[in-house]
Formats: C-alpha cells, structure tokens, sequence
C-alpha cells in the first residue's frame, strides 16, 4: 500500500512513522523547509508507545506524479484548500483519502471535490507536537484512531486501512458509523476549545471557578443539540464519556488552538472548529449563545493579529 502523508508535523509525522514500523511504503508531502530537515535528520519520534528515528522518504508538490492508493491529510483545517490543490496529481481512480482533520465541513469540501465515496473517515485522540528541535513527542499513552468507510464503496480500503493501523502500538477501531464518531469528536472539541479560548485556562481551571462546571455544561448541550439536529444522536455512553473528559477537575486538557493562541498565533482553527458549529446551529433555529460569544472572540483574535502582520 501505497501512503502519501501530506504534512510532517505533528499528527502526520507520528501516524507517519507508524505506518512505516507497520510496513507500508510512505512518503510524506512537506514544505522545502521540512523537507530540508527530514532529509539531513530523518524523522524522529519520542513515544512511550516506541520511538521511532530514521530515513523518510519526502517529496514537494511540483514531483508528484503518480497516484497513491491512500492520502492521509494531517494539515491543519484552514490549509485544506492549499493541500487540495497539492494532491490533485496523487488521486488516481482507485485512491483515497483520509483526512485527521478537526470539524466536518472539511468533509464537505473534499466530498465536493472528489467524491463521497473516496473520502473516508478519521479520527485521533492523541496528544502530540512538534519541537522547534524537529522532533515529534507524543505526550502520555492515549493514542486511539478510529477509521471508516462513510459509503459502502470505500469500505474495503477502511478495513484495510484499519488492518495497517492494528500493527502499531493503541487502541485501533473499525467504526461501522464514522459519522457518528466524527460528530463525537467534533463535540467534545468544540465543546472544550469555546471554553479552553474563552476562559484562557485548562479543564481543571474552569472547572475551579464559581461557574466552571455550569458552563462548561452549557457549552456541551449546545453543541450536542447541534449534533441532535443534524441527525446524530448521542448515546448515553457517548455522553459519558464527554463529560468525563470536560467535567474532570484534575484535567490538564485544553484544546491546541487555546495552546495556539497563547503562543500568538498568525492563524487558527475557529472557522472549522466554533465558527461551523455556529453555522450549523443557525440553519436549524437553534439559540447557542456561548457558541455565539466564544466565535465572536474569536473573531477578535484573529482580526487583531492580521492587524499586527500587515
């Protein structure tokens, strides 16, 4: 199987890496600078799952020629036009894709482009970065990823996607409805990243103040009505599992794009993440007052730091 990995940073450089220990043949699609880098160091990789440090094979965009049996998108969000127009030479008749990618308009997009039926869906819980060192550390021992086909003609290449990923170390999962595990990770995120932004402070910080837990609840019902409305319905299992994440006050958890804007961050993830959200609620009449205000901070950001680059 042949995988072209588009990005080599954090998520794309550790799903990369397992793939190669899992015997697949991998190259990843990289900007000049990172391509420099991989080239002179290789790809290297601290994980209490097994580390990883060696040779990779990486390419730019002009060199690609041939299909690729799978595409595996690990960019971030507002990337996705950029790295559409990027992998147009590697989609042959028989390819996927396979986006790690936050939020479900992205599905949108790629469906509009290529299909429903060559689109499959991907979800990671994992806590990774990228160093200024070049190295990717992968923090703890979470690390589930979760595959399927969301027609019945990409089931085949999700099954064996899945058979790939088994061979790496986590919890690897075949879900027969990805849909609805996109919908329950888009949840928990926007859920946690309105309030990690909002607040400037993680789950257990939240969770100390007067009205922590009172909002955070609030921020979970909206978007899980969100979810209700556009037909995906959270089980009581589901939504034990939410609220174990966001209502534990010994969490240290906060979204990366909480982690992106304490850095000062140029750009980020709130049209993906919040902002469709938001859309999305709106179409169906529902009143989502904290997704209103957490975009609309958002906004404000972003508007200020365009500001501070022109």
């Amino acid at each position: 199987m042949r995988i072209l990995i588009v990005g080599a940073g954090a998520i794309g450089g550790y799903y990369g890496s397992r793939f190669l220990q899992a015997g697949a043949d991998v190259t990843f699609l990289v900007r000049p600078g990172r391509r420099a880098r991989l080239d002179a160091d290789g790809l290297s990789v601290r994980s209490d799952l097994g580390d990883f440090d060696g040779p990779v094979n990486s390419i730019s965009s002009d060199e690609l020629k041939t299909p690729f049996d799978v595409i595996v998108l690990s960019c971030k969000a507002y990337d996705l036009d950029a790295a559409i127009q990027d992998i147009r030479p590697a989609v042959g008749p028989d390819s996927v894709i396979l986006p790690f990618l936050n939020g479900l308009g992205v599905y949108d997009r790629l469906d509009a482009e290529f299909g429903r039926d060559r689109v499959l869906g991907g979800v990671a819980y994992i806590a990774v970065t990228l160093g200024s060192d070049g190295v990717n550390r992968h923090a703890g021992t979470n690390d589930v990823v979760v595959v399927g086909a969301r027609s019945a003609a990409g089931e085949p290449q999700a099954a064996a996607l899945h058979a790939l990923f088994a061979r790496s170390a986590g919890l690897r999962s075949h879900a027969s409805d990805i849909v609805h595990a996109l919908w329950n990770k888009w949840v928990m995120l926007a859920s946690g990243a309105m309030m990690n932004c909002l607040m400037r402070g993680t789950v257990a910080d939240i969770l100390a103040s007067r009205d922590g837990e009172r909002l955070m609840r609030q921020a979970m019902s909206e978007c899980r009505n969100v979810a209700q409305a556009e037909g995906i319905a959270l089980s009581t299992a589901d939504v034990e599992k939410l609220e174990a994440r966001l209502l534990d006050r010994g969490s240290g958890w906060a979204a990366s794009m909480m982690r992106d804007i304490a850095q000062g961050a140029h750009r980020i993830e709130a049209d993906a993440i919040v902002g469709d959200m938001l859309d999305r609620a709106e179409r169906h009449g529902l009143d989502v007052p904290l997704l209103r205000t957490a975009f609309c901070h958002l906004q404000v950001y972003e508007k200020q730091n365009r500001r501070k680059t022109e």
